[in-house]
């Protein structure tokens, strides 16, 4: 549903910006319809979502016991392993959005001076393609996760990353289907990973407030969105005034890029088991002993 909403949203705003003008005015009416649009989804949400009858903790049935270790929200913070992984989730968010964020222009900046330079259409489809890529490497590799291991798919995503970008940053103005191939699969690796944190929050930090700890968390994504448009904007700013163009206004970003890259990969690699003082107590069960009746002769 994420990747879905970017597929959807974007089209829709150019085109109410198209039809209502590009202006302030427009612009404004523009964000009514959205406010007023998403006020209808999230309502009908309220009416529809809730809890399945026979579920474990639904009204009427008993609550499932809680297994392995469990950390509470506040003690989670306090852990090496919970900034470990804030790390991790910025630095792969970060390189995500330096794609995402400036996708149609720098596909068209990439190939400007070839023989074939890319339309503002294709361009958009470009941009399609990574919401596409987004939504299934949310599927996938979340899924793939659950076979080799919440770390093992981490250094997938943060490992290869950085040769993804490594290889668009020497390569990719001379061959588009390179660029495009590994644009998409570093679009994946960022649905990847916002799919699959959830699921490493729970191995280390159990169930107990998991909800709680991954709201935490979700701060490194924050953080993200404004560290990767900054970086990736700003750069391509400095070499157009230096007079740079086309893909040399991007290379230094990408270095960066795989820098951060190379950062998160060693903080997934010292994430270990949280140690059990951090752990809250195991609930001491009541030992209830049902009266024995006696049959009678």
């Amino acid at each position: 549903g994420f990747g879905g909403g970017a597929l959807i949203a974007s089209p829709w705003s150019a085109q109410m910006l198209e039809s209502f003008g590009s202006d302030s005015s427009g612009i404004a009416l523009a964000f009514l319809v959205h406010g007023l649009s998403y006020a209808v989804f999230m309502l009908l949400g309220v009416l529809l979502v809730r809890v399945p009858r026979h579920a474990p903790g639904a009204p009427g049935t008993a609550r499932q016991a809680l297994t392995g270790p469990q950390v509470s929200a506040n003690q989670a913070i306090r852990t090496p392993q919970f900034w470990l992984l804030w790390i991790v989730l910025c630095m792969n968010v970060t390189a995500g959005i330096g794609i995402l964020e400036k996708a149609a222009p720098m596909i068209t900046d990439f190939f400007a001076d070839t023989s074939t330079p890319v339309s503002v259409t294709a361009a958009a489809g470009f941009v399609a393609l990574l919401s596409a890529a987004n939504m299934a490497g949310r599927i996938g590799w979340s899924s793939t996760s659950d076979l080799i291991g919440r770390k093992n798919i981490y250094r997938v995503y943060l490992g290869v990353g950085a040769l993804m970008y490594a290889l668009i940053a020497l390569f990719g103005d001379s061959s588009k289907p390179l660029f495009i191939l590994c644009a998409l699969v570093i679009l994946s690796f960022y649905g990847g990973g916002f799919a699959t944190v959830p699921a490493y929050l729970k191995d280390l930090f159990g169930t107990h407030q998991v909800g709680a700890i991954h709201g935490r968390l979700l701060t490194a994504w924050s953080t993200a969105g404004v560290l990767g448009p900054l970086i990736v904007n700003w750069i391509a700013d400095r070499q157009e005034e230096a007079g740079r163009h086309g893909a040399s206004l991007y290379g230094l970003s990408f270095v960066i890029m795989i820098g951060l890259l190379v950062v998160g990969f060693v903080a997934n690699e010292l994430v270990r088991p949280v140690h059990p003082r951090h752990h809250i107590p195991a609930p001491k069960e009541a030992a209830h002993v049902q009266p024995q009746q006696s049959e009678s002769a």
